[in-house]
């Protein structure tokens, strides 16, 4: 090593602030890998308590889900505007030119903690949200909030944390530490960043194995082993890519334009509307047979295991569940509900290809769909494989996420990320607009 960088070396390993920064981030890391824990627990915890609940009381929905609803939006209003929906294009726009007030009003501690709640409090009154995207707003939260704390460098300062947390976050959600590495390359900057990258990866093994050792080493689906011959290959990657990408990139479009249109009805009458979505998903959860209420989890579970598919309405029918919760406002993402829709969706269609397993042609679904719905085709790839333990169908899937997101991009030109975080800075410029204002 040459004698300049060693004494730099030394230096920082000397340097009482250096080593501050240093605890401040693997502190970070660590609690996010705890919040996502707690989140998990508690959310699966209180969609079994709805689920166990609403079974002998087919009519509980109509009375606990458009209360809850209420309930969550004037919390939601009142105090922290900024934690409705997803939780993903808020974290986008704060990594796209947002002044450092917006920041840590969008990236505060308060925001993440509350969103938390909230998602507890929908799973427990039947929305079909999920908690993988609000966890990754909760985890840049925590990773931005911490730099108060320390002087860090401007560009792990700006945007180096927010990209950290945002990993970290899908990776403890999911235990797919690889997926929130490329989630933050792909989808969450759209570019390669050199500087950030170590300290990403970093962030990704801490929270990763944060989690781990608090909920032990699983797989989110548990093991999937299944398989496709070559003919059967082809056909079931453009039956799953088409049906998928269609379905994915109508379903991106219904949100984008549903947002955009319906913000008005929301912002006049903002309780009527929650009600009304609190009993329209009360009513799909009747049609259902109480199926789409929650994340969905156990249907695409059962899909991906079995190739029980539940039935040729149910991705249908969580579609609209999925579409009527997010465009109510409430904090809820989509992660886990497209996933669901996803293999079922496939399951589906394997009665079309007879000699193919249903369980492959799930699979496939539920990789095809994801990828027209976020239209990142290598983030949707490594999350299915990482969740599933399973490399057999690895460039079946692949090609089908390509053919999904080719189809999708015709149906939604713009990303439903970046539509949405688009929509979320044209918003907040009208708020600033109209304050000057007055």
């Amino acid at each position: 090593m040459p004698r300049k960088q060693w004494r730099r070396t030394r230096r920082q390993l000397r340097s009482r602030q250096a080593w501050r920064v240093r605890l401040l981030f693997w502190a970070g890391t660590l609690l996010v890998g705890v919040s996502a824990t707690a989140l998990a627990l508690a959310s699966d915890q209180a969609g079994y308590l709805f689920t166990r609940a609403v079974l002998d009381r087919p009519w509980l929905p109509f009375l606990v889900t458009p209360l809850g609803l209420l309930v969550i939006t004037w919390l939601t209003r009142r105090y922290f505007p900024s934690s409705e929906g997803s939780g993903i294009p808020q974290v986008i726009a704060m990594l796209d030119g947002a002044d450092e007030d917006k920041q840590r009003e969008v990236l505060g501690p308060g925001t993440g903690l509350f969103k938390g709640l909230m998602i507890v409090l929908g799973l427990a009154c039947g929305a079909s949200i999920g908690r993988e995207g609000p966890t990754v707003h909760i985890a840049a939260a925590i990773s931005y909030s911490l730099t108060r704390f320390g002087s860090f460098p401007y560009h792990i300062r700006s945007r180096g944390m927010i990209l950290v947390g945002a990993a970290a976050g899908l990776s403890a959600a999911f235990n797919t530490p690889l997926a929130g590495i490329v989630f933050a390359i792909e989808e969450m900057s759209r570019s390669f960043e050199a500087r950030t990258t170590s300290v990403i990866f970093l962030g990704v093994v801490v929270a990763g194995m944060t989690a781990l050792a608090l909920q032990g080493n699983y797989t989110y689906f548990g093991t999937v082993s299944t398989h496709l011959d070559a003919l059967d290959s082809v056909g079931a990657v453009l039956l799953c890519g088409l049906v998928g990408g269609g379905l994915g990139g109508g379903f991106s479009s219904l949100l984008i334009h549903g947002s955009t249109h319906l913000r008005g009805l929301r912002r006049t009458h903002p309780f009527t509307f929650a009600i009304a979505c609190g009993l329209l998903l009360a009513l799909i959860g009747l049609a259902s047979g109480a199926a789409t209420y929650g994340t969905g989890y156990e249907q695409a579970a059962r899909a991906l295991a079995e190739g029980d598919s539940g039935g040729l309405f149910y991705p249908l029918l969580k579609l609209a569940a999925t579409v009527v919760s997010y465009l109510s406002g409430i904090p809820g993402g989509i992660f886990a509900p497209s996933l669901s829709i996803g293999a079922n969706l496939g399951g589906e269609l394997a009665p079309l290809l007879p000699s193919a397993p249903a369980t492959a042609l799930a699979l496939l679904g539920m990789g095809g769909y994801f990828a027209g719905v976020v239209q990142s085709p290598i983030t949707a790839v490594v999350i299915v494989m990482e969740m599933t333990d399973d490399q057999s169908l690895l460039l079946p899937l692949m090609a089908t996420a390509l053919v999904a997101q080719w189809i999708s991009r015709h149906l939604c030109p713009r990303p439903l990320y970046h539509a949405l975080a688009d929509g979320f800075r044209r918003r907040e410029a009208a708020e600033k607009r109209r304050d000057a204002g007055s």
